[in-house]
């Protein structure tokens, strides 16, 4: 579980500082701007769809999330659970004539709320212990949705909007509160990218695909590439690889992560206006403005080790089970997911101590963990390094997977499915690498090991 003991405040990154400054700077400039800010402080002006009061009390709506005093940046006071739902509209899915999808000659992207989710984020933000934890939810899980049955979750915002979507995702994670929620249509994160000046990233192979029935054309060549909103976008919606739409929810943690240590940076106070006009015009929400300064006051404070990112437990249907494609989420792995990262209790001891434990437990045998690794070296003395290594410390179930294509100065040590203590423990024991909790590795695995340079430099 996740530990509940506060640790030492932990010194705010710079950036954080020239951002802060930024907005308190905006904020203070003037008796009009001030009392616009107070006047928006107190509503929720992003809240683009009208919830009814019973859809309303989906949403927890009791101890305040957020506190501020007079121009004060506002803090976040306890752990809160946002659902974010990325949503696609086309004009073949509104009964509309002016969106005759006919006239125009193909299904063109609806600047709209009222669609499918094709993607579905659980974001927990804790100040408690300081960590930001990201379960990526398959757009294909299959799970009970009010007033279809059991079906695709990315139905439930279609049928119900956003209070049925969390009220879905609830039941799925047994009985996880929802705080708020965010949605964001495709043509809002394509401006966004845009308005942050784009994003950098490894394009891990060569990406091709047309569909003229949606004028939808993806062609990115393999390689680090800077993307811009349109290019992002493209990263994003290619799903045509071995793992589908799990492909694709790897690829959005890829592209969050290359966001998260971009973005935060002086240089996007410049840009602050054209960002505040994407979010004005492409998302819907019931967050305060209070409480959206809060969260990201909270996002860009929080460490990049500190930065879990998670995908529901799960597997691919057998095409003899269903007659459509599924993500069958697994009941013991969402129940230990929610133990160790959702459950507002905890352990009272830090990462260290529950390394050491782990180390020392007999409930766990780590000898049987399935072990990957990915060599971004070319180098075969290096991967053989590390089976040796790792058949030192009786690791026996490692396998080699496809190797990684980015070219990596250090080792990643990937919690594929959120065994960070494992993982922790790993790279203890290998003595280099970083510990990353994402879902970016070999699926199978408990672990992956992307190969860097970094092994040269220990000693086997």
């Amino acid at each position: 579980m996740t530990s509940s003991k506060r640790k030492t405040p932990k010194r705010r990154p710079l950036r954080w500082l020239w951002l802060s400054l930024g907005l308190t700077g905006v904020a203070i400039t003037s008796a009009a701007a001030g009392a616009l800010l107070a006047v928006g402080l107190a509503s929720t002006p992003l809240l683009q769809s009208q919830l009814s009061p019973e859809e309303e009390e989906v949403f927890s709506q009791g101890d305040r999330i957020s506190t501020g005093v007079n121009f004060r940046l506002p803090r976040l006071t306890r752990p809160v659970n946002i659902l974010v739902l990325g949503v696609k509209v086309l004009t073949s899915d509104i009964d509309d004539p002016v969106y005759d999808s006919d006239d125009l000659g193909y299904h063109a992207l609806v600047n709209s709320f009222e669609g499918l989710s094709d993607t579905m984020l659980l974001i927990r933000l804790n100040p408690e212990g300081e960590q930001l934890t990201v379960l990526s939810l398959p757009r294909d899980t299959r799970t009970l949705v009010e007033d279809v049955g059991y079906t695709k979750l990315n139905e439930a915002n279609r049928v119900g909007g956003p209070a049925t979507s969390a009220i879905a995702v609830s039941d799925l994670l047994g009985g996880v509160e929802i705080d708020r929620y965010v949605r964001i249509n495709v043509q809002g994160v394509e401006k966004l990218i845009d308005a942050l000046g784009g994003v950098t990233l490894y394009v891990p192979q060569d990406m091709k695909y047309q569909d003229d029935s949606q004028h939808l054309y993806i062609n990115l060549q393999q390689g680090e590439q800077h993307l811009d909103g349109a290019e992002a976008m493209q990263f994003l919606r290619f799903r045509y690889d071995a793992y589908g739409d799990i492909g694709r929810v790897q690829r959005q943690q890829t592209l969050m992560r290359a966001l998260q240590e971009q973005t935060l940076d002086p240089s996007t106070i410049a840009r602050l206006p054209q960002i505040l006009s994407v979010i004005q015009s492409h998302v819907d929400t019931n967050l305060s403005v209070e409480e959206l300064l809060a969260l990201v006051g909270f996002a860009a404070g929080v460490e990049r080790s500190e930065v879990q990112m998670l995908m529901l437990p799960g597997d691919f249907s057998r095409s003899e089970q269903y007659s459509l494609s599924y993500w069958l989420p697994s009941q013991t792995g969402i129940r230990n997911l929610v133990a160790e990262y959702f459950d507002p209790g905890g352990l009272s001891l830090d990462e260290g101590d529950r390394v050491s434990r782990l180390a020392n437990s007999d409930d766990v045998d780590h000898r049987f963990l399935r072990i990957a690794i990915q060599d971004s070296t070319n180098d075969e003395d290096a991967v053989d390094a590390v089976l040796a290594a790792l058949s030192a410390k009786d690791y026996r179930n490692v396998h080699l997977g496809n190797d990684w294509g980015e070219p990596l100065a250090e080792t990643r040590i990937i919690a594929q499915k959120g065994d960070r203590m494992s993982a922790t423990l790993l790279q203890r024991q290998l003595g280099f690498g970083e510990v990353r909790t994402e879902s970016t590795g070999i699926l199978d695995s408990d672990i992956t090991i992307q190969l860097g340079q970094d092994w040269q430099q220990h000693e086997f």
